[in-house]
């Protein structure tokens, strides 16, 4: 058993995924070149001003420390990922079943999980070649994003399961033919940092709950270029931190 996780047998709840992270369904026409690049998110559509006047925006470089006495992350993931898609922003892989954090006292359930290339937030301005984000949702619709960084080593097998199901062509949603825990791709250590954001793509909305692990775990190179080929440079560069403190 994995430090920090219960894995629970029994699956009982089918969840609905929700698109990139929360959003990327309304609006197709923002991307990360170009005239519709994160420099040009806010003039595209007024929805989307946060994105330039947000306060508390995602990703970040975190850097400003503040040692506190976090709690152990209570992760209790019984649900599986089924299937996967190109969405034209990143690929995403949809999950069903009883997946759920506990942050705060609050339930948050996963909704899917998705990537980035290279990685969107930087640790001591390292960035990683590949970051995972598994976005979560409480029944009152606040949103947590748990952070998995990727560091090129071997071959990751958990990571193959998805990748040898997605499909370069945008839009095709693939079954995979190995279902898996999303819990498994987490290391066995659960340290983290945490920090209040926003959502890293439009409409950029505030009041998320970030936790991102500190330990990353490995890929090999040829499983991060295969993804990096299907979407490219997906990262939102980072953001000012301005009035925020990284807790560690």
């Amino acid at each position: 058993m994995k430090k920090g996780i219960v894995w629970i047998a029994a699956i009982s709840l089918a969840l609905a995924g929700v698109t990139g992270e929360g959003h990327h369904a309304e609006h197709k026409h923002w991307g990360y070149k170009g005239e519709v690049s994160p420099a040009h998110w806010a003039q595209i559509n007024p929805k989307f001003r946060m994105c330039k006047l947000g306060a508390n925006q995602s990703p970040v470089n975190l850097n400003r420390f503040i040692d506190a006495k976090l709690p152990k992350l209570k992760i209790y993931y019984a649900g599986i990922a089924f299937d996967v898609v190109n969405n034209g922003h990143t690929v995403k892989v949809n999950t069903k079943g009883r997946d759920e954090v506990v942050v705060d006292g609050i339930t948050f359930t996963l909704k899917q999980f998705h990537f980035h290339t290279p990685s969107e937030n930087t640790i001591d301005s390292r960035q990683y070649p590949m970051e995972a984000h598994f976005v979560h949702q409480s029944k009152d619709g606040e949103y947590l994003v748990i952070a998995l960084m990727f560091k090129e080593g071997k071959e990751n097998k958990v990571l193959q399961k998805l990748l040898n199901d997605v499909s370069p062509k945008v839009g095709e949603v693939k079954k995979l033919h190995e279902m898996f825990n999303p819990g498994e791709l987490f290391p066995k250590k659960l340290d983290y940092y945490r920090y209040d954001g926003s959502f890293t793509t439009p409409p950029c909305t505030e009041g998320v709950r970030w936790i991102v692990l500190k330990k990353p775990v490995e890929a090999s190179r040829q499983q991060i270029v295969k993804l990096h080929k299907i979407m490219g440079n997906n990262n939102r560069p980072t953001q000012p931190l301005k009035a925020r403190v990284i807790l560690r």
